[in-house]
């Protein structure tokens, strides 16, 4: 009997993406499964039922519907507590669910009895390469970022020669220099900005420069061996913190625009931006703090709120930057989840090896239990 994919309406507040697109449904239509998306689901990412339906998808009324049906329930966050006590027994649920940052959900996941699958722990390995959903959603939020720093700036971003006098062009320093990092370089380039960035991975310097940006950081010993096997920032001494502190608060007073992009797998976003750093630049200078829900990499940050210094420094700390540009992030993040749910299917049966690489990575929960060895307590 075919397995049956299903997908909800994301019920966090704010969250416009959808697990499922209707391409999507096309392609596990192909793969021989059944597709059921509860109605108005995609309505917020540019997706009405009517495409669903086209593409071979079920709409049901309700959520309890979908859920009471589905063999497989993709997300974009953890379902709400009544949500996951509506699941079919032994059913399997993919998401970004966030395991680090919210303990209590994981642990509701658990207790539903389902096998849950945390897209935040896809190996980073070439296999896994068009699952991570971390790389895909990050591309876009830093994207998103120059164009709201852009917003709060108010002033033009080239340089523009005009017979009324010139303009000069607006200088903005990426801090972290990932995924979301490079794609902020490049597109405040596009837009015409001089820019500037730091990280503490050796490897970023070469990338910074080739999207030509001027790398900004203190190239010691310490420096050149600050990165993990999987790619990851290491945490910095506190020696070496000082004086990269040093190095970028001189830098940040003459800049326009800062985007902070840290973060670290499992722990608090690192404090870039100390409050004196904020205050130090002028009047009308505005940080994009990327890592706010994590924490904020700017010591002033606020999840959802723009902070405004008396001295009139703007500090954005919007929640959610690729639910800002909803369609494409749920194209690519339905994309993502397609490859990893395609790992469990076989002749459009679910039959999932818990042996894989991948699906062994990503097992959060199941049995009852919290079973990652990174998440187990006691």
């Amino acid at each position: 009997m075919a397995a049956t994919i299903g997908v909800i309406g994301e019920s966090r507040a704010g969250e416009t993406r959808v697990a499922l697109t209707p391409d999507s449904v096309k392609k596990f239509v192909g793969l021989g499964l059944a597709i059921v998306v509860e109605t108005g689901a995609g309505v917020a990412a540019a997706c009405p039922d009517s495409d669903y339906l086209a593409a071979g998808a079920t709409i049901a009324p309700s959520a309890a519907a979908v859920l009471s049906t589905a063999d497989v329930i993709l997300c974009v966050r953890a379902p709400a507590a009544e949500a996951l006590a509506g699941m079919k027994p032994g059913a399997v649920l993919i998401g970004l669910l966030n395991p680090h940052g919210e303990p209590d959900v994981l642990q509701a996941v658990a207790a539903s009895g389902v096998s849950a699958f945390a897209m935040e722990f896809v190996p980073r390995i070439s296999r896994a390469q068009s699952m991570d959903a971390l790389s895909s959603q990050a591309n876009l939020a830093g994207y998103r970022a120059v164009i709201e720093a852009a917003e709060a700036y108010g002033r033009a971003l080239p340089m523009m020669m005009t017979a009324a006098g010139t303009i000069a062009a607006a200088k903005v320093f990426v801090m972290g220099a990932g995924v979301a990092g490079l794609q902020a370089i490049a597109t405040a380039r596009r837009l015409g900005a001089v820019v500037t960035a730091t990280d503490v991975r050796p490897a970023a310097k070469e990338q910074v420069e080739s999207l030509g940006a001027k790398f900004v950081a203190v190239e010691d010993e310490e420096f050149k061996s600050a990165e993990t096997a999987a790619g990851y920032a290491k945490p910095m001494s506190a020696e070496y913190q000082a004086k990269q502190a040093a190095l970028v608060s001189e830098h940040i007073k003459k800049q326009d625009i800062v985007l902070t992009t840290a973060l670290i797998p499992g722990r608090p976003a690192p404090k870039l931006v100390s409050a004196e750093q904020a205050t130090s630049m002028k009047a009308g200078s505005v940080i994009v703090d990327l890592a706010v829900e994590q924490g904020g990499n700017c010591a002033l940050a606020k999840a959802g709120e723009t902070v405004i210094t008396p001295g009139g420094v703007k500090i954005v700390g919007i929640a959610n930057l690729p639910g800002r540009v909803a369609a494409d992030a749920s194209s690519l993040y339905a994309r993502n989840l397609f490859n990893f749910a395609s790992l469990m299917i076989k002749d459009g049966a679910l039959v999932p090896d818990f042996e894989d690489e991948i699906l062994k990575a990503a097992l959060v929960a199941q049995g009852g239990a919290v079973v990652h060895p990174a998440l187990k307590t006691g």
